[in-house]
């Protein structure tokens, strides 16, 4: 075998010697393409594709060489080809390497530089869990080739009188610009482990996270350079959350078209692969808000990515939400919950994943635990601005708090989704508001006709219990908004 790893890459790259050309390319044939370009296969299995991966490393399970040849099973594009394909990726596009330094000791007490090391330990354990950023311990001794990290995240620890504070910020190391900073507070009284966890934690939420602090300030660097022919990793996963925060189609194609590109180029990577599904699956969900006909297709394009990352890291917490999704959609529902549940363990500081969760456990009719993990996101500033609002107001709604449920449902982004317009409707129409209930169906009578017409179809794919269905269509009805009757909830296919 010759595995070729391309500088500043993790890729590998394998080959068996007696198929190397001179030029050192391996060959390739029209077959050989079109099998690349095949989608992968379909299989439903409430195991969210790990039986199809087991199966995988048991065919290769020979001693010496089992990891190499189950990462090989993987890899599709030969290294020459991809290094060969032209690129515009931004300067700055690769994952980001977060510094962790040593937490200083500012008691002067010997016992604090062991809490203080302890932390810093936490947190490293706890930044590692988001597959977006890479984490460094230490720096090697010399090393030119080496890519600097482009954070250091630095803190003290200081313990007064049973008193724990923690001064933590994270500098970006090319000016020295302190880009976030905060201090966290406690009782040693209750435990240290306790402590050095909590605070890792929410250390870890607030920098790592999607829509967090490296986000924002990488999200920048991405609107200065033009992403067409670009298909770095990291690019395209900025270009992703960016286009959720508009939520356009404009915005959304681009994402689209550079997670294609880079699934090409990083067949191996898993996250790229969920977002590639993820935005597969809002041509499917949000298709009024982008203008998508009704069709199939991008469900089972969704599906298809979606497996092909938990097949690739069954352990990767954007994989899990997006098979969580694509199941939920496909009517499949303890196979979603299964799948959230294995998301929300593999990461719970990622709000965006608990959000998700908690909206499709809600939804399930689970809805104090489910209401619970939405509160969290929402406390967190999980996702776009407004998007989990809408699940509070469902939350309140449901349990027959209308004023709460209208203050919820006016704080979420009404422009993102017309479906956010449909539960203020509902709503109010609820309450007894008819003013206000004519002004929402007006706007989505002109704003998203189709989805008045198939209001009944369009709200059983998301609420799966008949009584949260009748409870929310009584509310539509009492607005004057005309519900078709049906016996049975509408199909998810």
């Amino acid at each position: 075998m010759i595995i070729t790893i391309p500088k500043g890459g993790y890729v590998p790259s394998f080959n068996y010697a007696d198929s190397i050309t001179e030029s050192g390319a391996p060959p390739t044939s029209e077959s050989d393409s079109a099998e690349k370009r095949e989608p992968v296969a379909h299989h439903r299995s409430t195991a969210w594709g790990a039986n199809d991966s087991r199966r995988l490393w048991i065919w290769y399970a020979l001693p010496a060489g089992a990891a190499l040849l189950a990462v090989a099973a993987f890899v599709q594009v030969p290294l020459k080809s991809f290094l060969a394909s032209p690129q515009t990726a931004m300067a700055d596009a690769t994952p980001p390497k977060v510094l962790v330094e040593r937490f200083r000791n500012a008691s002067g007490a010997d016992d604090v530089s062991d809490i203080a090391e302890g932390l810093r330990d936490e947190i490293i354990g706890q930044l590692v869990k988001f597959k977006d950023i890479v984490v460094i311990a230490n720096l090697p001794a010399t090393n030119s080739e080496v890519q600097e990290p482009r954070y250091a995240l630095q803190g003290s620890v200081r313990i007064e009188d049973n008193r724990f504070r923690s001064l933590v910020r994270l500098v970006r190391r090319a000016d020295g610009a302190v880009v976030w900073a905060n201090n966290y507070d406690g009782d040693v009284r209750h435990g240290v482990f306790h402590i050095q966890e909590d605070t890792a934690q929410r250390i870890a939420s607030t920098v790592a996270q999607p829509y967090g602090t490296i986000f924002q300030m990488d999200a920048g660097a991405l609107a200065k350079e033009p992403l067409e022919g670009s298909f770095d990793s990291y690019a395209c996963t900025l270009a992703y959350y960016s286009y959720r925060m508009t939520m356009d189609s404009h915005s959304h194609g681009a994402a689209r078209d550079c997670l294609q590109r880079a699934t090409l180029g990083y067949p191996n990577d898993a996250t790229e692969w969920a977002l590639l599904s993820l935005t597969y699956l809002d041509e499917f969900r949000f298709r009024f808000k982008l203008g998508a006909p009704l069709s199939p297709a991008p469900l089972q394009l969704a599906a298809d990515a979606a497996r092909r990352a938990v097949s690739i890291d069954p352990q990767n917490a954007r994989a899990l939400q997006a098979f969580m999704l694509v199941s939920f959609f496909e009517n499949d529902i303890d196979t979603a919950l299964r799948a959230g549940a294995a998301a929300y363990a593999a990461n719970p500081n990622d709000a965006e994943v608990a959000g998700e969760y908690g909206l499709r456990l809600s939804m399930s009719g689970k809805w104090q635990s489910g209401c619970e993990l939405v509160s969290s996101a929402v406390n967190k500033g999980a996702g776009p601005k407004g998007y989990y609002e809408v699940g509070m107001a469902l939350c309140a709604f449901m349990r027959g708090d209308l004023q709460a449920a209208e203050l919820w449902s006016r704080m979420s982004d009404l422009e993102y989704n017309p479906m956010h317009r449909l539960v203020l409707l509902a709503i109010v129409g609820a309450a007894g508001k008819v003013d206000e209930g004519r002004k929402e169906q007006d706007w989505l009578q002109s704003n998203a006709p189709v989805l008045m017409k198939n209001v009944r179809k369009e709200v059983s794919m998301r609420l799966q219990r008949s009584e949260d269905q009748e409870r929310f269509f009584a509310g539509l009805k009492a607005s004057g908004t005309f519900v078709s009757s049906s016996d049975t909830p509408a199909s998810n296919q």
